[in-house]
C-alpha cells in the first residue's frame, strides 16, 4: 500500500521531526510511505474572512496540484468521520481490498481546508472535536497509521 501526506508548512520544531521520522521510519515494514510539504500561506494578524478564504484557496491550489488521479484522498476535518484506532486499521486495511492502494491523507493549514480540497476529498476523517496544531496533527496520524497496520499485521499494540 501506498501512503501519502499532503501538509501545509514546515516542520519547525525538532522533537516532532524526530517523531515525524520514527514513525516514518516505523512504517517502512507495512506500506510505502510519502510526504509531501506545501508552503504556508501567511496570515495577517487581523485578517478578515475574505482575507482567511483566500489564504485557503491558495494553499488548496498548493495541495491538488499533488493529487494525483488514483488517490483516494481522505482530509483530516473538524467535520469527518470519527475512529477509533481499530475502526481506522479497518478503514485501512477495507480500502486495500477494495482497489484503493494509494491513500492520501491531507492536513491543512492553521486556517484549515479549503472547499475545493474538501470537494476533492473521497472522504472526511476527523480525530476529535478540538483543534490541533496542523504540526502535531502529523505526528498524530502517522501513529495511528502504524497502530492500524500493526492491529491488522495481528501485532501487538498498547491499548
Amino acid at each position: 500500500m501506498n501512503i501519502t501526506l499532503i501538509t501545509v508548512g514546515k516542520i519547525k520544531e525538532k522533537f516532532l521531526r524526530a517523531a515525524i521520522e520514527e514513525y516514518s521510519k516505523r512504517l517502512t515494514r507495512y506500506c510505502k510511505l510519502d510526504i509531501i510539504e506545501v508552503s504556508d500561506e501567511k496570515t495577517p494578524e487581523n485578517a478578515s474572512e475574505k482575507e482567511e478564504l483566500l489564504i485557503k484557496e491558495k494553499e488548496g491550489e498548493k495541495i491538488l496540484k499533488n493529487i494525483k488521479d488514483n488517490f483516494f484522498v481522505i482530509a483530516l476535518a473538524i467535520d469527518g468521520k470519527m475512529f477509533s484506532s481499530e475502526e481506522l486499521a479497518n478503514f485501512i486495511q477495507a480500502q486495500g481490498i477494495n482497489g484503493n492502494s494509494n491513500l492520501a491523507f491531507v492536513i491543512g493549514g492553521s486556517l484549515g481546508l479549503s472547499s475545493d480540497v474538501l470537494n476533492r476529498a473521497n472522504y472526511k476523517l476527523s480525530f476529535s472535536k478540538m483543534t490541533f496544531p496542523h504540526q502535531l496533527m502529523r505526528v498524530i496520524l502517522l501513529e495511528q497509521i502504524y497502530r492500524g497496520f500493526r492491529i491488522n499485521s495481528g501485532e501487538p499494540y498498547h491499548k
